[in-house]
């Protein structure tokens, strides 16, 4: 099934190494990925890799230079440019932004003008509030219309309790449902 797919990246970066493989399997599934990174992503050296390096990476992977500025997602709503939007990593800043409607980073505009013409935006979440702060955007987010989430539960209860990871390897899943209107279950896992 040929589709345009939007794959977004949020910092973070410890899921990085989950992130890129769902981005090939998106690719492979549904032919065409528009990578796109937040600012964080985009410029920020950690422990788990270089910036320039990541940004390499999504670019031999989908064939195009991510975009990771405000002007470069406002027309992905307005010219139609997806058919569904992945944001793979979600971290908890980012939650927290959609919940609230704010727009003011490469990623949560690209949400916000995808969401536009009622298409499907996939939320991989990867926050150690997740079950503390962003528990609440969380709930926000999954009463929303055209809003899916990868399923997602917790990494490690013992040493981080409050901390919620997606199922990378279930992006692309997600990704066929949604494009049908399905929220695959279970959600918690």
């Amino acid at each position: 099934m040929e589709k345009n797919v939007g794959f977004a990246l949020c910092g973070s970066f410890c899921t990085f190494s989950k992130a890129f493989p769902a981005m090939e399997q998106v690719k492979k599934q549904f032919g065409t990925v528009l990578p796109i990174f937040s600012p964080a992503a985009a410029s920020i050296d950690t422990r788990f890799g270089k910036a320039a390096d990541h940004l390499r990476r999504a670019e031999e992977i989908c064939g195009r230079p991510p975009f990771t500025t405000l002007q470069e997602v406002e027309p992905i709503g307005p010219k139609g440019l997806l058919d569904a939007l992945v944001v793979a990593p979600c971290t908890g800043n980012t939650l927290a932004k959609l919940a609230h409607g704010i727009a003011d980073t490469s990623v949560t505009m690209a949400v916000k003008s995808h969401l536009r013409n009622g298409r499907p935006v996939i939320l991989a979440v990867s926050t150690n509030d997740g079950l503390g702060a962003a528990a609440e955007n969380i709930g926000r987010l999954l009463a929303r219309r055209h809003i899916y989430f990868v399923p997602f539960g917790q990494d490690d209860p013992v040493e981080k309790p409050a901390s919620l990871v997606a199922d990378f390897t279930k992006v692309a899943e997600t990704v066929a449902a949604a494009l049908e209107g399905r929220q695959i279950q279970p959600v918690l896992i």
